[in-house]
């Protein structure tokens, strides 16, 4: 899809993020969840994965932070305790303009979908942001298994991956997603890593 382009897409609300280049396993239960992952699959579209507004109400949906994630399936299983597990890719950030909510809860999104971040090499000051990242991956084996492919050359996937990890607040990472480009994002995160 073309950033800027306009679409309607049912959201999924979480206190975990996922972003472009990411992957998050999840477990779908709450039947608007199902119905959301079904019609998902068959017709071949994503839904999107929104953040949390701690300070939001759900009556008027201001639980939902405007920037979220455009996600596709990429795989899913039936868990043992019944219920439905997948794992999604993100694809494309976007903003929310309104949303709509349907008589089962589920919750669906007029979004514009937003550029994406253009790709640099690393500099030699941000070296520091690949090898840290690499530790954590190192530490974390089941975080590792969900990346058959790692970008550690790639300036936008390694600021994406440090977005997901790092314990922000949500609005912190709202703001840092808001940016044109990764300089404000890896200056934020370097002095955190460093």
């Amino acid at each position: 899809m073309t950033p800027n382009y306009q679409t309607s897409i049912a959201l999924f609300p979480l206190t975990s993020h996922v972003l472009p280049g990411g992957r998050l396993q999840l477990r779908i239960f709450e039947q608007r969840y199902i119905r959301m992952v079904k019609e998902a699959l068959s017709a071949q579209k994503g839904f999107g994965i929104c953040m949390l507004n701690p300070h939001g109400r759900t009556e008027n949906n201001s639980h939902i932070l405007p920037i979220g994630t455009l996600v596709n399936v990429v795989d899913f299983e039936s868990l043992p305790d019944g219920m439905l597990g997948i794992t999604v890719a993100g694809e494309q950030l976007f903003e929310i303009h309104d949303i709509d909510t349907a008589k089962d809860g589920l919750r669906t999104g007029r979004v514009t979908l937003r550029e994406q971040w253009s790709t640099n090499s690393l500099s030699d000051e941000d070296i520091l942001l690949r090898q840290r990242l690499q530790e954590v991956f190192e530490a974390y084996p089941e975080l590792s298994e969900l990346y058959p492919e790692k970008k550690f050359d790639d300036e936008p996937w390694i600021c994406q991956r440090w977005l997901e990890i790092l314990p922000l607040e949500p609005q912190k990472k709202q703001e840092l997603l808001a940016s044109e480009h990764t300089k404000p994002v890896k200056e934020f995160i370097r002095q955190l890593v460093e």
